[in-house]
């Protein structure tokens, strides 16, 4: 096996022969087959057609079946591409809601596919939502189905107009961003709305580290934060492709950052410093960020969005750890947060009320009161200052958390004085159950439904066997490797069975 130096300058060397920098999803899933870069319609093809219906997070989808020779195709682009750029792209004016999206029947791979949906006519647009899409089929003898063919199509007009019966909407071809927003998530308590804010998780998390590596925030001082919050993810973030996402990149840590970059070579040095870990390291999927939000999104620019998906992260996270993790669960989010977190204001008021904290939590429900505790506080304190600038969310205003509607039997006694000051008397272990359901059983992803730990751990393990890890972190990490937390244990264990395998392999 070549040293340790050799392999990573032959690893990084090849990452910046073959890493292009990629276009925005909703524009080039597919295999560029022809798609203008500028169109917003997704080009999907019978390659994966399945998997990006399957995986969308998004209510609604239209799908146009067109052949690129047919004429009437070709002259009805534009119209298709006007409602298109409402829904998809990331300058979409209403992200979030309908996948838009194309299918080219004159390609021979796609023929089956086209097949599958009776196309018979070109072009030939269906409505219905996207996960029916995926491994579905459509046959006019059915009758009634959730894939209805759309009739109204033959000019953006008509095609917005049917969209918004619908859904009813009424969004139109002129609208700017925030206009119109009268689809936005009106009820909290909306299981359904609830469970989709795993993708605004997803989002926020992406993001959060796009922010880290865009600003280079990773130095000698803040890797070990970083690793503890990494450890963190891996076993318990509530979306499976980011505890896989965050796995890779945990035992690449020291390929990517070195602890002692003095051992490296000038030439080694000089290809960290050219790669963006961002453009190949993606957390939680090639797919994320989408650049929207869902559950999150606010209705005025510059409102909710990453702060709010932020916040469901690490409520999420709180009510997942188990007992004895609580404490060093704590310590890897006021550390996270501290060391990588750009807004001053906030970094320092949180550090304020994290400081004050003098025992350290022993269970789950220590470290989920104490969070829930602390953005109530958050919440009053904008809340103030929002109404007096002006700068709230008007939809969206900040209160005290959870509302009376969405959980009344957290509630013992409430009532407002004049100046508006509540008097709440909670009744705790009811609002505990309720942060469990609500941060923990409700906001999962398809495919996983449960908190238990013995889970989560099955999961780590698959995880780690399913990476291409070269080396384990060290140094820095061994620190934290040693801890009595149930995480970092769990972390530190596939590691190690990842350096083994590999070391196995090298030998055989």
């Amino acid at each position: 096996m070549p040293p340790r130096g050799e392999r990573l300058f032959l690893a990084l060397a090849l990452l910046l022969l073959v890493l292009v920098p990629g276009l925005d999803a909703l524009r080039t899933l597919g295999d560029g087959n022809g798609a203008d870069a500028l169109d917003a319609a997704v080009e999907l093809n019978a390659s994966n057609f399945d998997s990006v219906l399957k995986e969308s997070p998004l209510k609604f989808a239209v799908v146009e079946f067109f052949a690129s020779w047919c004429p009437a195709c070709r002259n009805y682009k534009p119209q298709y591409e006007k409602v298109a750029k409402l829904f998809n792209g990331p300058n979409a004016v209403h992200p979030g809601i309908i996948l838009m999206a194309r299918v080219d029947c004159a390609m021979k791979t796609n023929a089956d596919l086209c097949g599958k949906f009776s196309v018979g006519h070109y072009p030939m647009l269906f409505w219905g939502p996207p996960h029916k899409f995926a491994f579905g089929r459509w046959d006019p003898k059915q009758g009634k189905d959730e894939i209805q063919p759309i009739d109204e199509w033959r000019t953006a007009d008509h095609l917005l107009n049917y969209i918004n019966k619908r859904i009813g909407s009424s969004f139109g071809l002129g609208d700017e961003k925030y206009e119109n927003e009268d689809t936005l998530p009106r009820n909290a308590s909306d299981p359904e709305e609830i469970a989709r804010a795993i993708y605004d998780v997803e989002e926020a998390t992406a993001q959060a580290f796009e922010i880290i590596f865009q600003n280079k925030m990773i130095k000698s001082n803040t890797q070990v934060p970083l690793i503890k919050f990494l450890q963190l993810l891996v076993v318990h973030h509530p979306s499976k492709r980011c505890r896989r996402g965050s796995a890779e990149m945990l035992v690449n840590f020291d390929d990517l950052w070195p602890s002692d970059p003095i051992s490296l070579s000038s030439q080694e040095t000089t290809i960290l410093q050219q790669v963006d870990a961002s453009k190949y390291y993606h957390i939680c999927g090639k797919e994320v960020p989408h650049g929207y939000w869902i559950f999150c999104r606010g209705s005025k620019k510059g409102t909710r969005g990453f702060s709010c998906g932020l916040w469901v992260l690490f409520h999420s996270l709180s009510v997942r750890v188990g007992d004895g993790e609580s404490n060093l669960a704590f310590t890897a989010i006021c550390e996270f947060i501290q060391n990588f977190f750009i807004c001053d204001e906030c970094r320092n008021h949180f550090h304020e009320m994290s400081s004050s904290v003098s025992v350290p939590f022993n269970k789950t429900r220590d470290l989920a009161m104490w969070l829930w505790r602390t953005h109530n506080k958050v919440n009053q304190r904008l809340m103030k200052e929002e109404k007096t600038l002006g700068t709230g969310d008007p939809r969206f205003p900040k209160i005290t958390w959870p509302p009376k509607q969405l959980c009344p039997s957290c509630y013992l006694s409430y009532s407002r004085e004049s100046n508006g000051t509540e008097n709440i008397e909670w009744d705790e272990d009811e609002v505990f159950q309720f942060l469990v359901r609500y941060y923990g059983r409700t906001i999962a992803s398809s495919k996983e439904a449960t908190l238990s730990s013995g889970d989560d751990a099955a999961s780590t393990y698959d995880i780690a066997s399913s990476t291409n890890a070269v080396t384990v972190p060290v140094g820095a990490a061994l620190a934290i490797a040693v801890a009595s937390c149930a995480f970092g244990a769990l972390a530190c264990f596939w590691r190690t069975q990842q350096k083994n395998r590999k070391h196995r392999k090298g030998w055989n």
